[in-house]
Order: C-alpha cells, then structure tokens, then sequence
C-alpha cells in the first residue's frame, strides 16, 4: 500500500528525517510511535505530499503520492492541530469534501449523525476541541478513503467515545480494507488496534516489526536461585540484558532473545523456576529508546 524508501527531509541545516523506509500494508493499522520531536509530524506531511523530500521517494500502489490528485483522493489526513473555515458549519463542511472526495458517503453521514450527537449546522469552530476532533473523524468516515492517516487521533475524546470512534474505524479496515497510519503517545490505545508498530527516533527508523514479533523478542523474567549469591558472568552472558534489578533470591530482568534461548542461557545456573512476565509496547517503547539514550533520568530538585 505506502512505500517509503530512503527519505531525508532537512530543514535548512536541520536533518528532520535521516533515510527512512517504512512499509505499511494493505488493510493494516500502523503504529508510528516517537519521544517529541522525533519526526512523526514531519514524516506524515511528507507522506501526505504537504512537504517535498530532498531524497528518496513515497508510493501508494506503486505510484508517486507528492503532485498526484488522483492519488491524494483515496487518502484522508486528520492531523493533531485542527483546521476548519471560520464560517463552516459541519454540514457545509461536509458538502465541502463531497466536492472533493467522489467516495463520499451522504448515507453513512447521517448515521453517524445520531451516533454523535453533534449540532451539524453549528460552525465548527464554536464547539470543543473534543466535538471537532469526533466531527473531523466522522468526515473522515464518511470519505470512505483507502488510506486513513491519523496523527493524535482521539486526542481529547472521553474514554467511551474513543471507543465508539475507534470502533467505527476498525469496522471499515474489517469490512472495506481500509489501511490506517496512525501516531499516537497513547501506546496502550495503539496496543489494542495495531498489527504492525514503527518506532522514530531523531529522525531514523529504530525498528519496524508486527507488534507480535515485536513483543516476542523482548522479555520481562523473574528467576530464583538456590544459592544466595549465584555466580553469573554477565560478561560472557549470549543475550543481552536491558535491565536488571534482584529482591533477595528473586532476580528481575528484561532481555531481548527469545524464550527458548533466555532459558537456555540460565540452564547453566541452575534455576529453581523462571516466570517470564509479559511487557506492554509502552514498556517495549522505553527499553528500545533508552538504549538509543533516551531514557528516564533522576533528577534532584
């Protein structure tokens, strides 16, 4: 479906993306997942054809996304900061999109009209931050697009209408194979919708991976000891430790390898028990960014 290979965005001096490749596939949600200032922002507008890349080249199908409307037209961008017409209610909002995405859906509109709740003939720009995130999404919807891109999607929604509006969303990735781009902070929110998760960091691609294998290759293990004080080489040791931390005979650690070979490696020490502890993707997100630098620091004030 998108294609990115070996894209630099600068500006001026500044390197804002470092030869990025990405593959998001066919009716698939992607997790774009970076600290502040890593480049999401900058990568989604180039993506979208916003911002023109100095080198490497973006494709939907095969073809060029940057100066082609026809492409353009099977994509829909919600961006984190909002944009209306002064003057446009969500009705006229509406209207305008139809003129411009030949896909869009009056029946679907109206629908989701009594699903929302939203006064469609009150000018957006009078309603909450929430209600034009629900009426920029319900638009969204209603483009019936191949592509979704969302940055900060349900930013400021309650927690039940960030499930209906996520609801409505994986429908159409379900019935139509709408594909969706998505960056959020909410790692747990991105835990439960996504199949493949991309991690930016100061511009590079740090990994891409199905969150399956993703959460296959890094562990959380608990092990006791017979002996108090076990003698382990962790300089010698054949997989390497993200963090270590021991509560009497019990060590904790993360570790990256796979189960087989964690347990393997410790055979040697001879365990009483091994307690392998899943990891959520924010804890996923730490452990792989902190190795980057980028890490919690203890500060004294």
């Amino acid at each position: 479906m998108i294609e990115v290979i070996g894209v630099t965005k600068k500006y001026d001096d500044f390197v804002a993306l470092s030869d990025v490749s990405l593959s998001v596939k066919k009716g698939s949600v992607y997790g774009l997942v970076g600290a502040n200032g890593s480049g999401k922002t900058t990568l989604i507008k180039t993506i979208m054809g916003v911002f023109r890349q100095e080198r490497g080249e973006i494709t939907m199908d095969g073809q060029q996304i940057y100066n082609n409307p026809q492409v353009k037209n099977r994509i829909f961008y919600v961006p984190d900061d909002l944009f209306f017409f002064s003057m446009y209610s969500v009705k006229r909002m509406a209207k305008f999109f139809a003129g411009i995405y030949s896909d869009f859906d009056w029946e679907r509109y109206h629908k989701i009209k009594e699903i929302l709740k939203i006064n469609e003939n009150k000018r957006i720009n009078q309603l909450s931050k929430g209600m034009k995130k629900q009426a920029i999404l319900w638009l969204g919807i209603c483009v019936k697009p191949d592509m979704m891109i969302l940055d900060e999607p349900v930013d400021g929604l309650d927690p039940v209408m960030r499930r209906q509006i996520w609801s409505l969303l994986m429908q159409d990735v379900s019935t139509r194979e709408m594909t969706v781009l998505v960056s959020s902070h909410n790692l747990r929110e991105l835990e439960d919708i996504c199949d493949t998760v991309g991690i930016l960091h100061l511009g590079k691609v740090l990994l891409q991976r199905e969150l399956d294998d993703l959460k296959g290759d890094i562990h959380k293990v608990q092990i006791a000891f017979a002996e108090e004080n076990p003698e382990m080489d962790f300089a010698v040791f054949p997989l390497r430790i993200l963090k270590s931390s021991r509560t009497g005979r019990v060590f904790s650690f993360v570790i990256r390898g796979k189960e087989e070979e964690i347990e393997q490696a410790f055979a040697a020490y001879q365990p009483m028990f091994i307690d392998f502890i899943p990891l959520s993707l924010e804890e996923i997100f730490i452990y792989e960014i902190g190795g980057e630098g980028y890490e919690i620091q203890n500060i004294l004030l």
